[in-house]
């Protein structure tokens, strides 16, 4: 039974620590589910390769935060597979059984532990304070910082070949933007994509851009519909 506790404290450590680097993550300025993606896969050591992934290298602090998920998961898959193989050897039909039963119910318990909102708040305050103090970047909670989940929200807008936006400035378009404004647009030139933030009045929007816009849900919901007709 020891090699079976010890293998759920173990699992129980995992989950903690994914979702510690999960929360880091996001208060460099990721979404929820990219974080919680690309902890999963420093952790796991899948090593998925996507424009986010690729975004980490190039973050200081993003890049302690992988390392340190990349050193840990290592030791932690290693050490969860031969505990498992422990708790299950020489082992009759029964006491497999009962076992096996423990261990689902305490990876069941887990996974309701892991899921609690009030835990996640409790490590996004102590993990906001660490970063603060042991690193030179300034992190926020962007989710709170732009009022995420209180009506606002930042949305992602194309522009595509005859829609009513192509080929005007921002200024020329304010009657039409209303309450959205442009935070920034990508823009694709030569094959490559640029990044151009905080966009000036006199920009003019091209083909194929895509534009970070926010605004009320509605809002940018609203001016989806409407640039897709």
């Amino acid at each position: 039974m020891i090699a079976l506790f010890s293998l759920l404290i173990i699992v129980s450590l995992s989950v903690i620590t994914v979702r510690i680097g999960a929360i880091a993550l996001e208060l460099t300025g990721l979404s929820t589910e990219i974080a919680s993606f690309q902890a999963q896969s420093a952790f796991s050591g899948a090593g998925f390769t996507t424009t986010e992934s690729e975004t980490m290298v190039t973050h200081p602090v993003r890049r302690r935060i992988i390392r340190a998920l990349i050193l840990t998961g290592s030791a932690g898959v290693t050490t969860s597979i031969a505990t498992l193989v422990i708790t299950f050897v020489g082992q009759t039909g029964k006491g497999v059984i009962i076992r096996g039963q423990l261990l689902l119910i305490g990876l069941l318990c887990i996974f309701l532990f892991a899921r609690s909102r009030h835990l996640y708040d409790i490590m996004k305050i102590v993990i906001t304070k660490a970063l603060e103090k042991w690193t030179t970047l300034r992190v926020y909670d962007y989710e709170q910082l732009f009022g995420l989940g209180q009506g606002y929200a930042i949305g992602k807008i194309g522009i595509r070949q005859d829609n009513p936006w192509c080929n005007k400035s921002i200024k020329d378009l304010k009657s039409h933007l209303g309450d959205l404004l442009i935070l920034a647009v990508y823009r694709k030139t030569g094959g490559k994509t640029h990044f151009i933030g905080a966009p000036h009045g006199d920009f003019i929007l091209n083909v194929d851009d895509e534009l970070i816009c926010y605004a009320k849900e509605d809002t940018i919901s609203k001016k989806l519909s409407a640039i897709n007709k």
